[in-house]
């Protein structure tokens, strides 16, 4: 509505512009040569967009065509002849018609197109999916499909609208209990609940919603996703070595993703606090066997090691093909990382 009445305020104020001079004797136009070069400018541009035929112009030449309609915009208008005000009056309701379909058909392509490509492809994606969203939903209640739940779930869900993502994967779970999506994202959404705002889970909740999280990973074990809400719940519940194996899980899927490195920074830094081993393992180890021994880009799983303790000690000491040697590792030292190995041992993959 706010849109229509401006519309209207700029119709009715270009109407006033350029009809007003008209009752007026007709002064020159000392802007006429740049008027004509504005224009046949625009209409050059106007036919390249007509006959394009590689898209990847489109940007640039919309983008020119606009700064050509601005600068025409901005000179004065052009005075009619004084026996033409009749044909120049017609001419000029008729142009103000044009310029109002103009910017209508503007407001709803070019605009929006110029406004998404000042932001970031997230920010513009979530702009989209926002616009989409009554459109999906009412695709979604009429045909009452789990894909098209989905698609209404996943556009509210990247839009940070959670109780309308809730209400779609709720409806798709009610059609397909076992539709890995559905389940992590209610349940991720259900835990998290309170850090957005909302009403405190007790702790019957809680755990349902934990089983959500962890039957969709269950379902779905190679989806990243899958993983990484896996371990945000997790240490949710104080699971710190669970969680990271997840989460590492997940790095493994989606090696581009960044959405866990704060969440496992801070799980090494609990751990390094509280255990020496770990500290240890994770200064000199880590980076090629992996967060928690499960093997790296570079090591071998250390859980699946049959080696003694005094084996461990002498490869730790020594090294052995590819690893180096640490034998400048205190005795205290030393042993803790031992503890941890022979752990990891018992604890297995």
């Amino acid at each position: 509505m706010l849109s229509l009445i401006l519309l209207a305020l700029i119709v009715g104020v270009s109407l006033w512009l350029v009809l007003s001079p008209l009752g007026a004797a007709a002064p020159s136009d000392p802007d006429a040569p740049e008027r004509e070069r504005l224009t046949a400018e625009r209409d050059r541009l106007y036919g390249e967009l007509a006959a394009l035929t590689d898209e990847r112009r489109r940007p640039d030449l919309e983008r020119r065509a606009a700064l050509t309609l601005r600068a025409l915009d901005a000179l004065p208008p052009a005075p009619p002849p004084a026996n033409r005000a009749g044909r120049t009056r017609r001419l000029a309701l008729i142009g103000v018609g044009l310029a109002a379909l103009v910017t209508v058909a503007g407001a709803v392509t070019f605009v929006p197109r110029w406004q998404l490509a000042a932001l970031s492809p997230r920010e513009a994606q979530t702009v989209q999916n926002s616009l989409a969203l009554p459109e999906l939903r009412r695709r979604a209640e009429a045909s009452r499909s789990v894909a098209d739940y989905l698609a209404w779930g996943r556009a509210a869900f990247d839009s940070a609208l959670y109780d309308e993502a809730s209400s779609a994967y709720a409806a798709a779970l009610r059609l397909d209990p076992r539709q890995p999506e559905a389940l992590r994202r209610l349940g991720i959404v259900l835990l998290t609940r309170p850090a957005q705002g909302g009403k405190a889970l007790g702790p019957e909740e809680a755990e349902q919603a934990f089983l959500l999280v962890q039957t969709a990973a269950g379902l779905a074990p190679n989806d990243a996703e899958s993983q990484l809400f896996l371990g945000f719940a997790l240490v949710r519940f104080g699971e710190d070595e669970a969680a990271l194996t997840a989460l590492e899980r997940y790095r493994t899927l989606n090696p581009s993703g960044r959405d866990a490195d704060e969440t496992i920074t801070d799980i090494r830094a609990r751990q390094n606090e509280s255990d020496p081993g770990l500290r240890v393992y994770a200064a000199n180890c880590a980076s090629c066997h992996g967060a928690n021994g499960g093997g790296g880009a570079l090591g071998p799983s250390l859980r699946v090691s049959n080696l003694s303790r005094d084996g461990l000690r002498q490869i730790i000491l020594q090294g052995k093909g590819a690893m180096p040697a640490y034998p400048n590792l205190g005795t205290d030292d030393l042993n803790a990382l031992l503890d941890v190995l022979e752990r990891w041992q018992k604890e297995g993959e």
